[in-house]
Order: C-alpha cells, then structure tokens, then sequence
C-alpha cells in the first residue's frame, strides 16, 4: 500500500467489546462503532473485552512491529479500580516486581513500574461502565513499559486485590484525554509517529 494511503485512529474502546471488527454477532466488536474505517483496519495493542480506554487502529501494518517488537520499550499507563484500599506495602510490592503467571505457565518477575493512588477522576468518561463504588476500593494509576498477556490484572492480583475497572490512559505522549467511550479521533501520520515516539 502506498504510505499516502495509510489512516491512523485512535479511539476510546468500551467496556464489553472485543478489540477486533470480525467475531461472534453476539459480541459488541469495533465494526459496531458508526464510524466509516477504511479497508485493511486493524487494531494494535488490544485490549481485552472487559478493559477500557485508548486503542490504536490503523491499516499500517508496520506500527505493531515498530512499536511492540523493537528494542526500545514504550509506556503504557493504566487507571485501574481495585476492590478493598491498597496498603503502603501492597502498593511498594507493585512498584519494585510482582511474580505472575507468564506465557505456558511459566512464572514471570515484572520490572520496576511506576505506581500511585490516586483519586478517581471528576471527569471519567459519562456514562461508562461503572462497578458500585460504595464498597471498599482504590484507584491507581499504573504505569509499565511492556504488555504481557493480561499483565496489569495479574499484577494487581499478585497481591491480593481483584480489578474492576481496567482503563488504559496512554502509550507514550498519545493520550486518551477526553474522548469519551465509543468515539474515535483521526491522526495525521507525522503527528501519530511523533506522540507514539517511534520513527518511520
């Protein structure tokens, strides 16, 4: 394909949808989304059905290897809603590297990540999913530099926490902000490659 041609989006995947446009019919998918995609479109970095937040897509099949496949580890951040309050020591567990399950079974450490509570934010997205917040819980924010298979959930999980609301807020300078669940914003390529921080 001529690089001309090449469309970058990003947008705010809901909760309760898959991060691929073909599947079950009873599944809410991206190609629910009323928004005229060009031919070749394909997520990169997905999320799972039950997470929410920035998701990239783009018909430019070398972003998945320049950005996910280089030597050059990129950020990701997360807002994340977990049941019961965090401790000082559960939340220094997080920062310096919980044990989780990785690929065939195999234990995995995860490196140093930048962790805080935080307070939910005012604005978070009208009319998004939302868990009973009346029982005990924290918000984090959590900030890592690699994605293994459900890593945020485990890691919270490591130490004795469940999550309930998985929000991905950014991957480098490419920030969600507020666009609300379900919307899509359109990139142009320089400005795209420039906030993913990776070169063409």
């Amino acid at each position: 394909m001529n690089k001309s041609a090449y469309r970058y989006f990003i947008i705010n995947k809901p909760h309760n949808m898959l991060s691929q446009f073909i599947g079950s019919p009873e599944m809410n998918r991206l190609g629910d989304i009323d928004y005229d995609f060009p031919e070749g479109i394909h997520a990169i970095g997905r999320l799972d059905k039950e997470s929410e937040g920035l998701l990239i897509l783009t018909n430019d099949k070398r972003v998945t290897r320049l950005l996910f496949s280089s030597k050059t580890p990129h950020k990701r951040t997360y807002l994340v809603m977990v049941k019961n309050v965090v401790s000082p020591e559960k939340l220094q567990e997080l920062a310096t590297g919980v044990t989780i399950s990785g690929k065939n079974g195999i234990d995995y450490t995860t490196p140093p990540c930048e962790v805080q509570i935080v307070k939910k934010p005012v604005d978070l997205f009208e009319g998004a999913f939302e868990y009973i917040e009346s029982w005990p819980h924290s918000w984090l924010t959590i900030t890592v530099y690699e994605g293994k298979y459900h890593q945020i959930r485990k890691m919270v999980s490591a130490v004795g926490h469940r999550c309930q609301r998985l929000i991905r807020l950014s991957i480098e300078d490419m920030e969600l902000n507020d666009l609300q669940p379900g919307c899509v914003k359109e990139l142009g390529q320089q400005a795209f490659f420039k906030l993913l921080k990776i070169e063409q």
